[in-house]
């Protein structure tokens, strides 16, 4: 665990080291949001990377959500995606769970053409199932907005994990 203090005291490799991970496989994330030190504060630093990602491109931002696995997925996945999905049972999913999950996130993906992206903590495979069913009826615009929004959400569960 960091205090905000050692994490200002970080040059720019230290820094994208500590932060690796923080937003799925984009390190430019962390990269840029460096410039903005000192942070007063681990929301401050949060509320920096998401000014980032806000103030990126659609096709970079397109580029962040399909860096997402899915959800239920057996395939290899970043050390905060094992254990986030190992937390709600999706790593333990039956045969009958795992061919749902996989129909559904097919369906999403050719749906709107991105994962599926939920923060997971604190859920169970039953919740997150249920809202993968809810969310595959929304329009494309409101799910694009959803999916980054539990970015964030990630985002910040990550950074409370490393910094106190």
């Amino acid at each position: 665990m960091y205090t905000i203090d050692q994490i200002n005291d970080t040059n720019l490799e230290e820094f994208k080291t500590i932060m690796n991970g923080i937003f799925e496989h984009s390190p430019w994330i962390p990269q840029i949001a460096f410039s903005k030190k000192p942070f007063t504060s681990l929301h401050h630093l949060h509320q920096n990377m998401v000014e980032v990602v806000k103030h990126t491109s659609k096709e970079e931002q397109l580029t962040l959500i399909k860096a997402h696995p899915n959800l239920g997925e057996r395939i290899a996945m970043t050390s905060h995606s094992t254990q986030e999905q190992n937390g709600a049972g999706l790593q333990n999913l039956t045969n009958d769970e795992y061919e749902q999950f996989t129909k559904i996130n097919h369906e999403y993906m050719e749906k709107f053409g991105f994962p599926f992206i939920l923060a997971v903590h604190g859920k169970n495979k039953h919740e997150i199932y249920q809202a993968m069913k809810t969310r595959i009826s929304s329009n494309k615009e409101l799910e694009f907005e959803t999916a980054l929004n539990e970015i964030y959400k990630i985002a910040l569960l990550r950074l409370e994990e490393i910094i106190k």
